[in-house]
């Protein structure tokens, strides 16, 4: 299968400068910005994952995630040292063994819908956590693949950030090093804040891509990555 590049991802319905949603009119430019400006409580990773999940655990209807970075760093993944390392068989074997933990994290909770931004070409990371995607779409999660094309005119300023948004009203900011290593959180409650990005990541979700056709089309067909060290 041939390379593509960022100027081949798959077209989508052309953003306009604006998003309507329950009647409201929402700005495309700053809708993300400002985020990172929005007063929080920051969170290490030790408080950030046991309030996260007792968020999730305690939801009604829908827990949005937006994914945008395009490599992260999980050495406490056997699967993803194996891809680093380039045994990429026995990382695709791994990822079949993940799948086995996947529907308690899925089942009898919140619906999870995510939206992953995809850029060509794929990085080894995002080769990888692709077939994990398909892995947990198979076990409950409802992810969609979105182009990167289709975000731009968010990110004047900069990448769009990782996001958990809750329709309760709670928000966070996922934190990450320039490595891709997890930082813990900002917990965001301004709904002047919030409800612009749900309704901004709604929209975006609603023209994405069922990850899985995705992946059986587009990922599947593709070489191992490379071995790579540090962030893959």
């Amino acid at each position: 299968m041939e390379s593509r590049t960022n100027d081949e991802e798959q077209p989508m319905v052309p953003l306009t400068d604006v998003f309507r949603r329950d009647l409201k009119v929402i700005e495309v430019a700053g809708v993300f910005e400002r985020v990172r400006a929005a007063e929080a409580a920051v969170l290490p990773p030790e408080v950030y994952g046991p309030e996260f999940r007792a968020a999730y655990e305690s939801a009604e209807g829908v827990v949005w995630k937006l994914e945008r970075a395009q490599h992260f760093y999980e050495p406490y993944e056997p699967s993803w040292v194996a891809m680093t390392e380039g045994d990429w068989e026995r990382s695709l074997r791994l990822v079949g063994e993940m799948r086995d933990g996947f529907p308690a994290e899925y089942d009898g909770y919140a619906e999870f819908r995510r939206a992953r931004i995809v850029e060509w070409p794929l990085t080894p990371y995002m080769q990888w956590e692709l077939h994990v995607l398909a892995a947990r779409a198979d076990a409950g999660e409802r992810p969609r693949v979105v182009p990167a094309s289709a975000v731009r005119a968010f990110e004047r300023s900069g990448p769009l950030p990782e996001l958990l948004i809750f329709e309760s009203g709670l928000m966070y900011e996922v934190l990450y090093d320039a490595g891709g290593a997890h930082l813990g959180g900002r917990r965001i409650t301004d709904p002047e804040v919030i409800d612009p990005c749900l309704a901004a990541l709604t929209s975006l979700y609603d023209q994405g891509e069922e990850l899985r056709a995705y992946v059986r089309r587009e990922v599947a067909p593709l070489p191992a990555p490379a071995a790579r060290t540090g962030t893959a």
